[in-house]
């Protein structure tokens, strides 16, 4: 069972970290929120506003705060660091991000803390890696977001192809966070029918879900172009993660995880479900892939890797490394 009160603490209280504590409220968390941010004029505004939408929605108590608070917490959220920009992959923000969210790290683990750390910022599977090496911490306290918001993308793209809903269909996004992932197709279903059955039952083929797929991968740079960030479906990834470990819920969900062997790859975060609970990453699910999908999941550890060492030998975090 899990507590009647606990605590979160958000880090970064940008467009993603205040959409995530918006969701809070109206998912119902109770507790403790204490946002830190870089600028705490901007934490003490949103705490003005959000505790406003409290008495409609949430028993939550919110404050703006300082990394001492960090001690007691059960989860710390880092969505500090540089947003993306028009144009820019998530890859390139490794550098400024990872001096971020080192500095960050340093200074939640000096105030005590010992909970669950969810990673949010990007590039988010090497940033959860450094928050990882950083804190010292065993891996299933260190979560990223990874791929849960490419699934969700990726679930609405196919809801809207085969008019059923969204949370009706079953299939993930694995590996990077970005412009290496691909679609556990083979694993895919919906109501029960493999993916694979039933797109020629529907008149489909491989190229349009390969459509879909280029598309799911695409989204985050459209949605840059039109409005300069994504942050709606991000936040309330987020929340979905703190909710599962708060209630306990042993539930599956896509996330950032660690590998030691699964996949055949140790030492680099990827996107994979996972079991979640109050401990964090209960147990890594290491779905089966076809030929195809080995080969881009190969391709897509080989991008990491090489780009986790280089940037973090930049950082002057060389010394983590294997």
């Amino acid at each position: 069972m899990y507590d009647d009160h606990q605590k979160v603490v958000l880090i970064g209280d940008g467009a993603v970290g205040s959409a995530y504590a918006y969701a809070a409220i109206n998912q119902g968390m109770t507790g403790e929120l204490a946002i830190i941010n870089h600028t705490k004029e901007k934490a003490i505004g949103d705490v003005m506003d959000l505790e406003d939408a409290t008495p409609y929605r949430s028993s939550l108590k919110i404050y703006a705060a300082d990394y001492e608070t960090c001690y007691n917490a059960d989860i710390v959220v880092i969505c500090a660091g540089a947003p993306q920009k028009p144009g820019e992959t998530r890859l390139q923000l490794v550098t400024k991000n990872l001096k971020i969210v080192k500095e960050i790290t340093k200074k939640v683990v000096s105030s005590g803390f010992d909970g669950i750390f969810i990673v949010a910022a990007n590039p988010v599977d090497i940033m959860s890696y450094a928050v990882l090496k950083q804190s010292g911490f065993a891996s299933e306290q260190v979560i990223g977001t990874g791929t849960s918001l490419d699934t969700a993308r990726l679930k609405i793209a196919l809801a809207k192809m085969f008019n059923v809903n969204a949370q009706s269909i079953n299939i993930n996004v694995l590996a990077e966070h970005g412009d290496s992932e691909f679609a556990a197709f083979s694993s895919a279903d919906i109501g029960g029918i493999p993916l694979l059955n039933l797109i020629s039952q529907e008149g489909y083929t491989l190229k349009d879900l390969a459509n879909v797929e280029k598309s799911v991968r695409n989204k985050a740079y459209q949605i840059i172009d039109y409005k300069g960030a994504t942050f709606y479906g991000v936040a309330t990834a987020i929340m979905r993660i703190a909710t599962a470990i708060l209630r306990d819920e042993g539930s599956v969900i896509t996330v950032g995880c660690y590998l030691d062997g699964q996949y055949g790859y140790d030492d680099v975060y990827i996107g994979t479900p996972a079991v979640v609970g109050a401990g964090g990453i209960q147990e890594i699910i290491e779905l089966p892939l076809n030929i195809v999908e080995k080969q881009a999941m190969a391709s897509s550890v080989e991008t990491l890797k090489k780009t986790t060492r280089d940037s973090m030998i930049k950082a002057g975090m060389i010394n983590y490394l294997l």
